[in-house]
Order: C-alpha cells, then structure tokens, then sequence
C-alpha cells in the first residue's frame, strides 16, 4: 500500500489531475499548499476527476485514492 513519506498535515504538496487524453494525457495542478486542505480539495471533486489526482511532495507522489486506502 502506498504511503507518503511527508505524511503531515502543513507539508507542502502540490495537486494534480492527471488526465488520460488521447497522447499522453495532462498534469493539471489543481493545488499548490498544505497537505489537509489538499485533501479537503481532493475530496470535494466528481469521482471521475479524483480518479486522476495526485500528491506530490518534493521527495514522494502518491494517487490521492491509494492514499485514502492506506
């Protein structure tokens, strides 16, 4: 199970959706600030677009549901 190394709640991350559009898809950052209003973001999108995010920190990234998961 995937487990971010930078796990509190003011660590810096950076949101993103990354679509799967025809050629490689997109990185759209949705977010760039604290961890938990990262989540709070994440958690307020469609299902269909939480599908697609991810964390990032400067030394990890992680899909925001195998987060959720673990």
């Amino acid at each position: 199970m995937p487990v971010m190394r930078t796990t509190y709640n003011s660590a810096t991350v950076r949101l993103y959706h990354l679509s799967d559009a025809d050629g490689g898809g997109a990185a759209t950052t949705l977010f760039y600030g604290p961890l938990g209003e990262a989540m709070l973001i994440a958690e307020q999108q469609p299902q269909d677009v939480q599908d697609g995010l991810f964390l990032a920190t400067d030394n990890d990234v992680v899909a925001y549901l195998d987060l959720l998961e673990s």
